[in-house]
């Protein structure tokens, strides 16, 4: 039986895919739609949220947005990596 992704490790998987490409440029859309395999519009809605609450950056550039993991984005990796090693300790999966 498959289970469903929270919306914490979806937020997880968007902060990690736009930390990818490893420079300061960030990442598009189109690669975040594929690491975090949601659809275009609840992407739309996320980034917006992310980049709001600061988790994201996104960079105005000529053909649109590009989008790095902030310093607080990468905090709240380091959290949800820690709380994902608690849980999987007492044998919970998240």
């Amino acid at each position: 039986m498959s289970l469903y992704r929270t919306q914490v490790k979806i937020v997880a998987d968007v902060l990690s895919a736009a930390m990818d490409d490893g420079s300061n440029e960030g990442v598009g859309i189109t690669h975040l739609l594929r690491r975090a395999n949601v659809s275009y519009a609840r992407m739309v809605r996320m980034l917006n949220d992310l980049v709001g609450s600061g988790l994201l950056e996104a960079l105005e550039q000529e053909k649109g947005n590009r989008y790095r993991t902030s310093e607080r984005g990468l905090q709240f990796l380091t959290a949800y990596g820690r709380f994902q090693d608690f849980a999987k300790s007492f044998g919970l999966r998240l």
